[in-house]
């Protein structure tokens, strides 16, 4: 997948487009994806997402921003598991805020869109100016059709990354994963901490979140992947990268440590391997609490005694 920075005449060639923030790549944005996909395929053009960073909703609320379901690195290793062949990543600024509807649409048209896919509630252009059905009234003078695609429901449950939000904050991972379509995970590099994990029993693999806000915090039982664990993992895993060790972790700021941005980290069980620099992805399964200030390190160790045994018991049941 191609990563382009500007839309403009020559930035990309005919192309089909689908815009939106995409937070989470949930069943919602796949329905747009796979529609996006359909137009490629039916003209034999390259398919190409439009996107946003930061998101206009942290932009416009920079002094008190939604939650993020996936960072950029997060979203972009959904998005290259599909068959779009171009992201474009815009710098939402003031000067895109301020841009009209019909500039906007002006833009697409310029940089070869010849089809776009976009959802039932979609706005752009300056103060939302320009809703779905503008763009489909105004298309043909831009010389490309508009797809809208309805909203996708999961039982009586209209899929949106708000919805998961909301769900992730009470600790509804079974929701969260039926409007996703997976489990929610978080991932990243594992860099060098203190250490103090180790030194009290409990080595962790730390990785920063890279985001303004989180949309969950506290400790959870979790499923990492990339770990290549020689032994233990989840009952009946296969060893190696593929499979998935059980454990437990923390997302928060560490409080007993002094800590003041977020972090996650995990504690593998059963796990001797050197995660120094790899790609983990961690799975969140279940909440055990919320993140606690101790009256003693001996009083947080034998809490995080109780938290491994019971992560230990919800993921072998």
């Amino acid at each position: 997948m191609e990563l382009i920075r500007r839309l403009e005449a020559g930035a990309t060639g005919d192309c089909v487009v689908t815009i939106g923030s995409f937070d989470g790549i949930h069943l919602g944005h796949q329905a747009l994806i796979e529609r996006l996909l359909a137009h490629a395929r039916r003209l034999a053009l390259p398919a190409m997402m439009v996107s946003f960073e930061p998101l206009p909703r942290e932009f416009l609320q920079a002094a008190d921003p939604p939650a993020r379901l996936t960072n950029f690195r997060e979203r972009w290793r959904l998005l290259a598991a599909t068959a779009i062949e171009r992201l474009c990543l815009l710098r939402f600024d003031q000067r895109l805020r301020m841009m009209s509807g019909l500039e906007f649409m002006g833009l697409l048209s310029a940089a070869g869109a010849r089809v776009v896919v976009v959802g039932h509630d979609f706005r752009f252009g300056r103060g939302g100016e320009a809703s779905a059905q503008f763009c489909a009234a105004h298309a043909g003078r831009f010389g490309f059709e508009v797809d809208i695609v309805d909203p996708v429901q999961v039982e009586t449950v209209r899929v949106s990354s708000g919805i998961i939000r909301e769900a992730l904050r009470e600790g509804d991972f079974v929701t969260a994963q039926r409007l996703l379509g997976r489990p929610y995970s978080m991932r990243g590099r594992v860099r060098m901490g203190s250490q103090l994990g180790r030194s009290l029993g409990f080595p962790t693999a730390n990785i920063a979140v890279k985001r303004r806000r989180v949309p969950l915090q506290g400790v959870f039982a979790v499923r990492v992947a990339g770990a290549a664990v020689a032994v233990g993992g989840l009952p009946g895993a296969a060893a190696g990268a593929s499979a998935l060790a059980a454990g437990v972790a923390n997302l928060g700021t560490r409080p007993m440590v002094g800590g003041a941005h977020m972090l996650l980290e995990a504690h593998l069980f059963d796990c001797a391997a050197d995660l120094y620099g790899r790609e983990l992805e961690v799975q969140f399964v279940a909440r055990l609490r919320d993140e606690l200030r101790f009256d003693s390190m001996q009083a947080m160790v034998m809490q995080m005694r109780r938290d491994a045994a019971e992560a230990r018991r919800i993921l072998s049941a």
